[in-house]
């Protein structure tokens, strides 16, 4: 689980090597951040370098306009699937908690949630971000990897993770805005900045109680068992 000094970007790093049934997950396949739409030049280099094919944006329309990634040149194939069951501001406005916004996208982006798999299985080295890299690629990282075989804690791992990851100065600046928009949210700070292991562990939990598991969730929107098969050759050595 290395992470990558990406100027411009941040919470980038490759899922590579965690232990996973049979082995370990490949390095140099499958990376994860936030967005990039603040690349520098040398950030794009660095992007360039790790050879990605593929970036998968999980944002929305109004998210991209407002910061459009910088890869503009470096050839790379974008698939938009934008995972919000409604706008992002509308998870502030009705103050919802970590565990809320992770079963509005279980059940409303479904779909999207396999497509996501899919773009990683089709193209390597790709590329998963949403605007921070927490919930939305948190989760779609976190399905696609317990689809591959990798054991749950380390799942659970990956994902908390990103709590460490994340500028302290980013941090401040969004929470200061959103405080000031919405004074009486409860969950501002957990949404902005925290990834608790907890809040994954339940999803999961969530999973096996409604369809048995992570796996079973992903085939009953259409992932097949061909396709399971294949992510986890390509993902794990």
């Amino acid at each position: 689980m290395s992470v990558h000094d990406v100027p411009g970007a941040f919470n980038f790093r490759d899922v590579g090597g965690l232990p996973a049934a049979g082995g370990r997950t490949r390095s140099g396949v499958l990376y994860r951040s936030g967005n990039l739409g603040h690349l520098t030049a040398a950030g794009k280099e660095q992007v360039a370098g790790l050879g990605i094919r593929r970036i998968v944006d999980l944002r929305d329309d109004d998210e991209r306009r407002t910061e459009p990634s910088r890869v503009e040149g470096l050839g790379i194939d974008t698939v938009h699937l934008p995972m919000y069951a409604g706008s992002v501001a509308s998870f502030f406005a009705d103050d919802l908690s970590l565990d809320d916004v992770y079963r509005a996208l279980v059940d409303g982006s479904a779909a999207r949630l396999v497509d996501a798999a899919r773009a990683v299985l089709e193209v390597q080295p790709v590329l998963v971000h949403c605007t921070v890299g927490k919930d939305r690629t948190g989760l779609s990282v976190a399905l696609i990897l317990a689809a591959a075989g990798v054991d749950e804690d380390a799942v659970i791992a990956d994902y908390a993770r990103t709590e460490q990851l994340l500028p302290v100065r980013r941090n401040e600046g969004v929470l200061r805005f959103l405080r000031h928009q919405y004074p009486d949210a409860r969950h501002l700070e957990d949404l902005v900045t925290r990834s608790p292991g907890e809040a994954m562990r339940a999803v999961f939990d969530d999973l096996r109680l409604r369809y048995g598991g992570p796996v079973d969730y992903l085939q009953a929107y259409g992932f097949t068992a061909d396709e399971i098969a294949e992510l986890r050759r390509t993902l794990v050595e």
